[in-house]
């Protein structure tokens, strides 16, 4: 049983060992620099830092992103589905296409909620 599992643990002891090993050398090596407000500013290409770095986006951003990986992953499952659906349907009958309805189903009647929630208007 351990010669099975002796080159994923030889693997993560090596990596583990490069990891700490490199760490500790660049703290040995490294030059210690002093800091100063200066030095811990944003760099904006050689432009004085005068806004937020970053702004503010609305929730319904993030909303319809979970909606298109949502609606992606539908289209990952759906895929080999269709691939492999005439073989299957000769094989074992119309059960196939039953399951994916389904799937199917459950999924428009989510997307049929977010769209009567106004999520995907984007006026608000």
């Amino acid at each position: 049983m351990l010669e099975t599992y002796l080159p994923v643990l030889l693997q993560i002891v090596i990596a583990s060992g490069f990891a700490g090993v490199t760490l500790l050398l660049s703290d040995m090596l490294g030059k210690a620099a002093k800091r100063s407000a200066m030095k811990d500013s944003a760099y904006e290409c050689g432009m004085l830092p005068l806004q937020e770095g970053q702004p503010r986006f609305s929730v319904k951003f993030y909303i319809v992103a979970m909606l298109f990986v949502l609606f992606d992953i539908e289209v990952v499952f759906l895929y080999p589905w269709a691939v492999i659906y005439k073989d299957y349907l000769h094989a074992y009958g119309g059960g196939i296409f039953l399951t994916a309805f389904s799937f199917i189903s459950i999924l428009g009647v989510a997307f049929v909620y977010a769209w009567r929630k106004g999520v995907l208007n984007w006026k608000n």
